[in-house]
C-alpha cells in the first residue's frame, strides 16, 4: 500500500486522515498542495478516479470563473494550474483515489 494525502496544512479533514493512517500505523506520504502541488501525472490519475466535480471546490477563493469556461479541459486545466481550489484531502493509493475524510472507504485498502 502506498498512500498519498494531498492536502493543505491547517485543513481539518486533512489533519483527521493524517490521524487516521498514523493510528494503524499505515505509512503515508503528506504533501502540501498549496506548497508542492500535485504532478500532472498525478492530477490525472486522480482526476480520472474522481472526476471534476468531485475535486473543485466552489466555495474556494478564486473559483468564481472556473465553472463559466466553456470547455471542460479548461476546467480541468484552471484546476490543475491553481491547486488551492481543490478540495481536500485528497487521499491516493495507487489508481483508487478519495477526497474529503471517508475512513470507510480506507478500510477497505488495508
Amino acid at each position: 500500500m502506498n498512500i498519498q494525502i494531498f492536502g493543505k496544512s491547517k485543513c481539518f479533514d486533512t489533519k483527521k486522515a493524517e490521524r487516521y493512517f498514523k493510528e494503524r500505523r499505515i505509512k503515508y506520504q503528506f504533501i502540501d498542495i498549496l506548497k508542492y502541488g500535485m504532478s500532472a501525472g498525478e492530477f490525472k490519475s486522480v482526476l480520472g478516479a474522481l472526476g471534476f466535480d468531485a475535486l473543485f471546490d466552489s466555495g474556494a477563493k478564486g473559483a468564481e470563473g472556473v465553472r463559466y469556461l466553456a470547455y471542460k479541459a479548461d476546467m480541468e486545466q484552471k484546476l490543475f494550474e491553481d491547486q488551492s481550489l481543490l478540495k481536500t484531502p485528497i487521499v491516493r493509493n495507487g489508481k483508487k483515489a478519495t477526497v474529503g475524510y471517508c475512513p470507510d472507504v480506507w478500510k477497505d485498502w488495508e
